[in-house]
C-alpha cells in the first residue's frame, strides 16, 4: 500500500477478480469461497448494506461462525483489496471506502462476538504511529474480547509519547502493537523503547501485514510475541499471562 492505505469501490464482476490469500487464512470451501466473492463485490461497489446483509443473513444465521466471517470472509476481502490498490488497479479513495465499509460491518458484528468468562486481564491494542490502517488490530481485539480478555483498543496512529503515558496512567497486563506497512518499522521500535521507558516489564506483542513484507525483529524487539495470526496472537496472551 502507500502511505495513505490499501481499500476499494466501483462496479466489478468479481468472477474476474482472483482471490490469492495468504497461508494462514485457510477456509476456502466453495460456500466461504462465494461468500467472500460477494462481500468484495458488494465492498467494491460501495454498497454497506449488502455487504452487511450478506454477512449477516448468509453468514450468521445460516451458522457460520463469527470468527470465520471476520478471518475468512472480511480479511480474505481485505487481502484482495490490497493487492489491487498496490497493482494501480483501484484508487486510494476506492480503498478507503471499501475500508470503511468493513469497519462499519466490524461494528455491526461486534455485539454478535461469543464471549468467554473474563480472565481479569486487560491487553492494551495500538496501530504505531502513522499507520492508518487498523481493521486487523480492530480484529485481534475482537478475538482477544471473545477469549474472556479486557481490550482497550486505542486505534490507527497513535504517538509512542501518548501511548507511553496511557501505559503509564492506566497499565495494561499485556500490550499490543499493530503494523501494516513495512515502512513503519521504525515506528515500531519508537513505540517499543518508549513504553519501556515507563514500564520496563511489560510484556509486548507485535504483529500484522508489515512482517509478511519486512524484515524479522523479533530478537532486536525482544518482545514476548512476534506473529501474523490472530489466532497465534490469542494463544500466546493466553500463555504469558497464564489464563
Amino acid at each position: 500500500m502507500r502511505e495513505s492505505a490499501p481499500g476499494f469501490n466501483g462496479s466489478w464482476n468479481v468472477s474476474t477478480l482472483p482471490l490469492p490469500l495468504p497461508a494462514h487464512v485457510i477456509q476456502t470451501t466453495p460456500a466461504i469461497d462465494s461468500l467472500r466473492a460477494r462481500y468484495l463485490a458488494a465492498q467494491l461497489s460501495g454498497n454497506r448494506q449488502e455487504a452487511l446483509r450478506l454477512l449477516v443473513d448468509e453468514g450468521l444465521l445460516c451458522g457460520v461462525p463469527l470468527q470465520e466471517l471476520h478471518l475468512d470472509v472480511i480479511q480474505g476481502a481485505q487481502y484482495e483489496i490490497g493487492r489491487l490498490w498496490q497493482e494501480n488497479v483501484i484508487s486510494v479513495a476506492q480503498e478507503h471506502l471499501a475500508t470503511a465499509i468493513s469497519q462499519y460491518v466490524l461494528a455491526h458484528l461486534y455485539r454478535h462476538l461469543p464471549r468467554d468468562p473474563s480472565n481479569g486481564k486487560i491487553v492494551m491494542m495500538a496501530c504505531v504511529e502513522r499507520e492508518l490502517h487498523e481493521v486487523g488490530a480492530r480484529m485481534a481485539s475482537d478475538f482477544l474480547e471473545m477469549a474472556g480478555f479486557d481490550v482497550r483498543f486505542l486505534g490507527a496512529n497513535v504517538p509512542a509519547d501518548h501511548l507511553a503515558r496511557m501505559v503509564r496512567e492506566s497499565p495494561p497486563d499485556l500490550l499490543a502493537l499493530s503494523v501494516t506497512m513495512p515502512f513503519h518499522m521504525p515506528q515500531v521500535r519508537e513505540a517499543v523503547r518508549k513504553v519501556r521507558e515507563v514500564s520496563p516489564a511489560l510484556p509486548i506483542a507485535v504483529g500484522g501485514l508489515a512482517f509478511d513484507w519486512g524484515p524479522v525483529l523479533e530478537e532486536e524487539l525482544a518482545v514476548s510475541f512476534f506473529g501474523k495470526s490472530v489466532r497465534e496472537l490469542v494463544a500466546s496472551t493466553c500463555r504469558i499471562l497464564g489464563v
